[in-house]
C-alpha cells in the first residue's frame, strides 16, 4: 500500500509537469517511465556487480561498460559510466539536462538489442521535458522513493496510471480495476494458462492476472520451469499506440513480470496466423469505435464474420486466437447482445451453438464515466469448436461500489470495494456493490443459481430458449418484472372519498374569501 506521503510526492511532481507546460497525462506518464526505465537499468547493472564480486566472477550482463560512449558539445567524454542513475541523479541541473537530453536517451533508443519487449519499445523514446529545474524535481522525486519492493513498484505505478483517468481525455484508455479484478476472479488464471490482451493499452487486464498467481498459486516460483513460464511465456498484449505500449510494458517490469510479450498490432488489421489457436485465456475490453474501412480488415477475420463492425470482429478475433477449451472474458457494447443485422446473429449463434456461452453479466451504463454512457456487458465463453451451451447465466448488476455519474465517488469503504471484499457485505452495503454476489453466484450457475426465478438479479436461461429468441442475449429478454398488486377498493368507496375531497376545496375557497 502507498503511504500518503508517497502519495503526495507523487502529486507534487504530476502539478510540476503541468506548471512547467506539459498537461497531457499520457506525456506525463511517459517521461516518468523513461527516468524509471533508467533507474531500473541501473538497479539491474548494481545487482550484476554485486554478484559478480560475491562470487569471485565476470558479470553475466552488462549494460553500462567502463568505456567512453560519446563526446559532448566540447569534445570532452561522456563515459557510460556518467548515464547511471546513480550517478546522474547527484549531477547538477544543467549537467543532468544535457547528459539526459543528448546522451542518455539516444543510448535508450539504441539498447533494443537487449532483447526485452521494453527496450524494444524505447526505440522511439522522445525527451520532452523542457526544463532543467523541472528535471532535478522529478528526479529528485524518484531517486526517494521505495522501489525495491514490487508491490511498491507496482501500486505507485496503478496510482499514476490513475491520473490518466482522472485528468479526462485519455481515461478511455483505464478500464475501471475493480471491474478488471472481477473478470480475472471469474475466469481464475492458471499457471499453465497463455493469457492475451488483443487491446492491451496500459496492461491492466495482465497486470491483474499476474497479481492473482502471485495471490493463489505461490508455489508457481519454486517450480523453475513455470517460474520461467511466468516470466517469458504467459502474458501476452497487443497495441497500436507506440506510447501505450511503453506505458503497458513498464507496469508489467514494475510488477515483477520480466519479459511478457508487448508487442505492435493493429489487431483488427493484421493476419493471425501466427496465433491461431494459442491462447488459453483472453481477457479484453478493446476499443469499439464503430465501423471500420473494409478493406484493410484481416481476411481470417473476415472469414469468420463479415461486417464492418469493430465490437463483432473483435469477437471474431478472440475466437481465433483462442484454443479449443480456451476460455474468455471480455467487455461488449451492448448493441452485441441484441442487434439485429445478419453479423449481429450470425456471431451469437456462434456462441451459443459452436462454442460454449457460459454467462452475460450486465453492467449499469454508469460504469465508464464520466467518457462514456454506453451500456456494456462483461460475456463469459469457452471455445470448443463442438457446441456444450445447456444453460446461460445472466447476472443484472445495479451496483458496483461507485456512484454511477461522471463524478464515480466511492459508495463503501475500501475494505468493502471490490469483488473481493475484505469483510461480508451485509444487505445494505450489497445494493452499494453487486460483485461480491457476482462472483458468489458465478461459481454456483451449475446448482443453485438453475433456481432462481427470472425476477431475481441472477437467473440462467436454457439453450433452446435463446435460439428460439433468434439468439438475442439481452438481459431484459428474459428477466421478469415483479408488478406489485394495486389495492382493489370498491367504486362507491372510492367516489366517497372524492366528495369528502370536494366538500375539503369548497371549504378552503370560502375560508380565502373570507381572508380576503
Amino acid at each position: 500500500m502507498l503511504t500518503g506521503e508517497i502519495r503526495s510526492k507523487v502529486d507534487q511532481v504530476w502539478n510540476a509537469f503541468w506548471a512547467g507546460g506539459i498537461a497531457n497525462p499520457l506525456e506525463v506518464i511517459e517521461q516518468i517511465t523513461y527516468l524509471l526505465f533508467m533507474r531500473g537499468l541501473d538497479d539491474i547493472q548494481t545487482r550484476e556487480e554485486n554478484k559478480a564480486a560475491m562470487l569471485g566472477r565476470p558479470m553475466e550482463r552488462v549494460i553500462f561498460g567502463d568505456g567512453v560512449y560519446r563526446k559532448d558539445r566540447d569534445g570532452a567524454d561522456v563515459t557510460y559510466q556518467e548515464l547511471r542513475w546513480s550517478r546522474l541523479k547527484n549531477a547538477d541541473p544543467q549537467r543532468m539536462f544535457l547528459l539526459v537530453s543528448d546522451f542518455v536517451f539516444p543510448f535508450l533508443r539504441e539498447m533494443a538489442e537487449e532483447g526485452t519487449a521494453h527496450s524494444e519499445h524505447m526505440k522511439g523514446a522522445r525527451f520532452t521535458i523542457p526544463t532543467p529545474g523541472l528535471l532535478a524535481k522529478v528526479v529528485d522525486m524518484l531517486a526517494e522513493l521505495p522501489l525495491e519492493d514490487r508491490d511498491t513498484k507496482g501500486d505507485l505505478y496503478e496510482y499514476m496510471l490513475g491520473k490518466i483517468a482522472s485528468a479526462g481525455q485519455n481515461g478511455q484508455f483505464r478500464t475501471p480495476r475493480h471491474i478488471i479484478k472481477l473478470m480475472v476472479e471469474m475466469t481464475a488464471p492458471t499457471p499453465n494458462d497463455v493469457i492475451c490482451d488483443p487491446a492491451s493499452g496500459t496492461c491492466g487486464f495482465l497486470v491483474a492476472a499476474g497479481e492473482y498467481l502471485r495471490e493463489h498459486h505461490k508455489g508457481l516460483f519454486r517450480n523453475e520451469a513455470l517460474n520461467w513460464h511466468f516470466h517469458h511465456g504467459l502474458f501476452h498484449g497487443y497495441d497500436f499506440d507506440q506510447t501505450m505500449l511503453r506505458i503497458g510494458s513498464m507496469n508489467m517490469q514494475l510488477h515483477g513480470v520480466e519479459g511478457a510479450d508487448i508487442r505492435y498490432r493493429d489487431s483488427l488489421s493484421s493476419g493471425h496466423g501466427d496465433d491461431s489457436d494459442k491462447y488459453s485465456l483472453i481477457l479484453a475490453n478493446p476499443p469499439f469505435a464503430g465501423s471500420l474501412d473494409y478493406e484493410t480488415t484481416a481476411a481470417d477475420l473476415l472469414a469468420i464474420v463479415k461486417t464492418r463492425k469493430t465490437e463483432l470482429l473483435f469477437m471474431a478475433l478472440f475466437l481465433k486466437l483462442l484454443k479449443p477449451g480456451g476460455r474468455a472474458a471480455v467487455i461488449v457494447p451492448d448493441g452485441v447482445l441484441f442487434g439485429s443485422s445478419t453479423a449481429h446473429k450470425a456471431i451469437r449463434r456462434m456462441l451459443v451453438e459452436d462454442h460454449k456461452l457460459d454467462a452475460i453479466v450486465k453492467l449499469p451504463s454508469g460504469v465508464f464515466r464520466p467518457y462514456a454512457g454506453v451500456s456494456t456487458a462483461i460475456v463469459l465463453f469457452t471455445k470448443t469448436n463442438s457446441g456444450g451451451t445447456d444453460h446461460v447465466w445472466f447476472y443484472d448488476v445495479q451496483a458496483d461500489g461507485m456512484s454511477l455519474d461522471d463524478k464515480r465517488q466511492m459508495l463503501v469503504p475500501a475494505d468493502r470495494f471490490g469483488p473481493v471484499p475484505e469483510y461480508r457485505l451485509n444487505e445494505e452495503e450489497h445494493t452499494k456493490n453487486n460483485l461480491p454476489a457476482v462472483l458468489a453466484g458465478w461459481l454456483k450457475r451449475e446448482a443453485e443459481e438453475r433456481d432462481n426465478p427470472r425476477t431475481a438479479q441472477s437467473f440462467t436461461v436454457p439453450r433452446e430458449e435463446i435460439a428460439a429468441a433468434d439468439y438475442d442475449l439481452s438481459l431484459n429478454r428474459y428477466k421478469e418484472v415483479v408488478h406489485e398488486a394495486a389495492e382493489h377498493r370498491p367504486p362507491k368507496a372510492i367516489i366517497a372519498e372524492l366528495l369528502d375531497l370536494e366538500d375539503e376545496i369548497a371549504r378552503g375557497l370560502k375560508e380565502l374569501e373570507a381572508m380576503l
